[in-house]
């Protein structure tokens, strides 16, 4: 059924998923107890916190982009083709193109 280098793509980045989820409810719940205790006004808070929750976002794109600047390293990954050119820039540029959910432009994963 799964072969052993799709299983151990799959918990790779199964691991991924879950300290980036991890970290986000963390950002969140610590966003959530420190903003009420902030001496400023309710408006100013609510750009604190969507500020930090971005800057949350910022840092799960690039923990995604290091891991997939590292999948060339494993030939059994599968690879990124198009205009890829191995850089973490390009890891980065991808990691963003799939967070945001344009899809896939100019740089195409194939295999596992």
């Amino acid at each position: 059924m799964f072969e052993p280098e799709m299983l151990t793509t799959i918990a790779v980045f199964s691991a991924v998923i879950v300290f980036v989820v991890t970290f986000h409810y963390e950002v969140l719940s610590f966003l959530t107890t420190m903003m009420p205790r902030m001496r400023m006004k309710h408006r100013r808070r609510i750009v604190v916190g969507d500020f930090g929750a971005l800057v949350a976002h910022m840092v799960e794109v690039w923990v995604f982009a290091v891991a997939y600047y590292v999948q060339p390293d494993a030939k059994t990954w599968g690879h990124l083709e198009g205009g890829f050119d191995g850089t973490l820039a390009a890891c980065a540029y991808f990691s963003f193109t799939v967070y945001t959910t344009l899809g896939f432009g100019d740089i195409q994963p194939f295999g596992d």
